[in-house]
Order: C-alpha cells, then sequence, then structure tokens
C-alpha cells in the first residue's frame, strides 16, 4: 500500500515523534526492570558489570619474588550436561551420560590440582581462575536431542548447579582465592535461534552463573565475572584476556578443523577490539570440541567427547580434555597443561626404542 502525503506528514509530526519516542523508553526502562528483577530474585542486584573487576591477586605482580610459578587458569566449557552419547553408535570409542559427566567433571578438577601441585609442591599460587566458556548443559536446541537427553533443561541446570559449586568450593579450598570470568554458549539458549541482542538473558548459562554467584556471595574467596556482552575481558598480570564462546566463528570443515575459522575470526575480533581500545592478547574460545594452544588462541577441548554428529561428519578424534595453563607476571603464558577428563587406557606397547616404558 502506498503512502500519501498525509501519512508521511503525520509520520513526521514532532508531536508524534516524540509520543513514538516516549513509548520506546518505557519499554526499555520496563526490560532494564525486568532484568533487575530477575538479579534480585537469584540475589545478584548489586552485581553490575561496571562494578565488577578482577581481583588484586590476579594484577599483583608479588608472587614474581615469592617463587610462584603464576596465575593457574582451569578453562571448562561444552561440559554439555545432559546430553548422551551411546557407545554403540560410534563404533565404542565414547559413550556420555549424567553419570559419566559427573566422574569427569570431578577427575578433571581433581587431576587439574594434582598437576599443579606437581609444578609447585608448596602450592604457591595466589589463587586460580575458573573461566567458565559456556555449553555447560545440553539443551534442546535440536529435535534429537529433546528426544534423548537424559534430562530436560531445567534439572539439567540445577544437577549442574550442585556440581559446579562442589567444583568451585574445592578449588577455593586448594588455593585461597578463585576468579571465575563466564560467557555463555549457544547450547544453553531458550531460543530457536542465537540473539545477537540480549543473548545472555535467553541463556540458561546465563541463569545458571547468577545461582553460583548468590551461593557464593558471603564467600569472599569466590569472585564472579559475567558480562551482559557476549565476551568477558579481564587481565591476568600484564596479559589481557578475552573470553568468548567461540559460535561466532564458522566455516571448519573435517580436513582443516576449526583452526582456519577461528585463526580469520580472531584477527576480525582484534581488529574491531583494538578499534575501541579493547586491545587483548589471548582470545579464550570453546564451541569447537577441539583443544588448540597458541600464542594468541587458546580452543578448549569438551567434556563430552567425540559423539554421534562428530563421528558422521569424520571429525578428528580427540579424548574429552580441558585447558589448564599458567600466566606468569613476567613471562606471560608459561606452562600449558591440557586435562584428560578421565584416566586414560593403558598405552600400546612401543617396540621401537624407547627412553621410558609405561608401566
Amino acid at each position: 500500500m502506498s503512502r500519501t502525503l498525509d501519512d508521511f506528514k503525520a509520520s513526521h509530526d514532532p508531536k508524534t515523534i516524540i509520543t513514538r519516542l516516549e513509548a520506546e523508553l518505557r519499554e526499555a526502562r520496563n526490560q532494564l526492570g525486568l532484568e533487575d528483577a530477575i538479579r534480585e530474585v537469584v540475589g545478584t542486584a548489586t552485581l553490575r558489570i561496571a562494578d565488577a573487576k578482577p581481583p588484586s591477586w590476579t594484577l599483583s605482580t608479588h608472587s614474581d619474588k615469592t617463587g610462584s610459578p603464576g596465575v593457574p587458569t582451569l578453562f571448562l566449557s561444552d561440559l554439555h550436561w545432559g546430553e548422551r552419547v551411546v557407545a554403540s553408535q560410534i563404533g565404542g570409542v565414547n559413550e556420555y551420560s549424567l553419570a559419566i559427566a559427573r566422574k569427569r567433571l570431578a577427575h578433571t578438577v581433581q587431576t587439574a590440582v594434582h598437576l599443579l601441585r606437581i609444578l609447585s609442591p608448596e602450592m604457591r599460587y595466589p589463587g586460580i581462575v575458573v573461566a567458565l566458556g559456556g555449553d555447560g548443559i545440553s539443551g534442546n536446541i535440536h529435535d534429537e536431542l529433546q528426544a534423548t537427553n537424559e534430562l530436560n533443561t531445567m534439572p539439567t541446570v540445577l544437577d549442574l548447579y550442585d556440581h559446579l559449586v562442589a567444583a568451585i568450593k574445592l578449588l577455593a579450598d586448594t588455593f585461597g582465592a578463585v576468579f571465575v570470568p563466564c560467557v555463555s554458549g549457544n547450547h544453553g539458549r531458550d531460543t530457536r535461534k542465537i540473539w545477537a541482542k540480549d543473548r545472555h538473558h535467553t541463556s540458561f548459562d546465563w541463569l545458571l552463573y547468577q545461582f553460583l554467584t548468590k551461593h557464593f556471595s558471603a564467600d569472599k574467596r569466590v569472585t564472579f565475572l559475567i558480562p551482559d556482552a557476549p565476551d568477558a575481558l579481564y587481565r591476568i598480570y600484564n596479559t589481557r584476556y578475552t573470553l568468548t564462546h567461540g559460535d561466532q566463528f564458522k566455516a571448519g570443515d573435517s580436513i582443516i578443523g576449526p583452526l582456519g575459522p577461528l585463526s580469520r575470526g580472531n584477527q576480525k575480533k582484534l581488529a574491531r577490539s583494538q578499534a575501541v581500545g579493547q586491545d587483548y592478547d589471548v582470545l579464550l574460545a570453546g564451541h569447537w570440541h577441539t583443544y588448540i594452544h597458541l600464542a594468541r588462541l587458546i580452543v578448549n577441548g569438551s567434556l563430552k567427547g567425540m559423539d554421534e554428529y562428530a563421528w558422521s561428519q569424520n571429525y578428528g578424534f580427540e579424548p574429552p580434555m580441558q585447558a589448564l595453563w599458567i600466566t606468569h607476571p613476567r613471562y606471560g603464558i608459561t606452562y600449558r597443561m591440557p586435562v584428560l577428563c578421565e584416566t586414560p587406557s593403558k598405552p600400546r606397547a612401543v617396540e621401537w626404542v624407547s627412553a621410558a616404558r609405561a608401566s
């Protein structure tokens, strides 16, 4: 239908414009009020991104004088809690369920502590960073997940909450301080497609993080960073990190894997960030279920491991693993220690000359 001159004049009338803007302002205020109400319900109304800062122990260089190796980071992402992987459907190379997920998460945290104790028997760490990179739950984003998930979304969130509380408490008891930057993934969403607007507030990952924040609100050893944006920016000593889930990077395949899209995406994100004064040194990403540790890019593995989709697409096999590394105040990232999420199977005998044979 074509617009008449009177329609054009009416739409550009100052009173009409003011009325429309007032309505839009009321809608925006109502949306902000809803977000504040959610925060109030879970007890985190005062936790704003502008007020959230990394704890001082991640910035102080005092550890450089005390013989500390630096600050460790345990990257937890792509847990896919609640999903089931049937071994017989992928050649018997992996299996996944709630019971297995619980064991793997506990094994991951305990192994990370064990490895860090090997590096520093006196545990001279000022604290530990636990980066939560999204896709904590499997979610119902695909018909096949709705049909095969072990639990529906909300019971899954509550189950994962219990086990993350135990994990964070163990790390707080062991290291004395825990800093937890958080971003949402794509599997925890309650929308048909991932939203660019209000991404976190349509995600059960975000809700889980709010529950965790409420639980540890009286524990001064634990600090959370939960931005409204899809990226979390923080600094450990002089190394600047950007944590993102990684679903924004596209077009990988079974040959090049995620390296191509992640490298291109990192360059684009870095250029954008530099333009607005948000430069970073290292990008952290999950989503791709493939462990990669480069100088400026760390991509996490998964707790779930190989599944039916990856098997059908002929993706490379990788055991369930999560990233662990040390940030030193003077040398930046030093030790890199990928953590296997379960005890590996006994290695095959090696017939050629070997310096040491596994028992």
